[in-house]
């Protein structure tokens, strides 16, 4: 029975091939490059320091807001924030989510109030 021969003319060399799921991928193959570069772009794309709204001062200004104002809701012992959902933009603040009392959701605006950089608060907080 004659010897069947490999042809490895066509294959990569190890260190630049990817074994997966019984294909061979180049890494450095056009298609590769191509589906590394939209998978970064599409993440950015969506961030509104890249979108223009922003820029990244104004981006870390407000998670440093939104980050002030869950600090507060974890360290207020008279009500309980944890289903308040906290979102900010340009220093303008957005709370949603549930609360069990109208109290509580008065509460929970006040609290964004008084923390430094806060221009202004939607409250869209729904009482249960």
């Amino acid at each position: 029975m004659p010897r069947r021969s490999r042809n490895f003319s066509t294959a990569a060399p190890l260190g630049r091939c990817l074994r997966q799921g019984g294909f061979i991928v180049r890494l450095t193959s056009p298609s590769v490059c191509l589906l590394a570069a939209l998978a970064l772009t599409v993440p950015l794309a969506a961030c509104d320091v890249f979108q223009g709204r922003q820029d990244v001062g104004e981006y870390v200004d407000d998670s440093a807001i939104t980050n002030n104002i869950r600090a507060k809701y974890i360290e207020d012992p008279t009500v309980h924030f944890g289903d308040v959902g906290v979102t900010t933009l340009n220093g303008n603040v957005r709370l949603s989510g549930r609360v069990n009392s109208d109290r509580e959701r008065a509460r929970a605006a006040q609290v964004a109030y008084s923390v430094k950089g806060v221009r202004s608060v939607s409250n869209e907080i729904i009482v249960r």
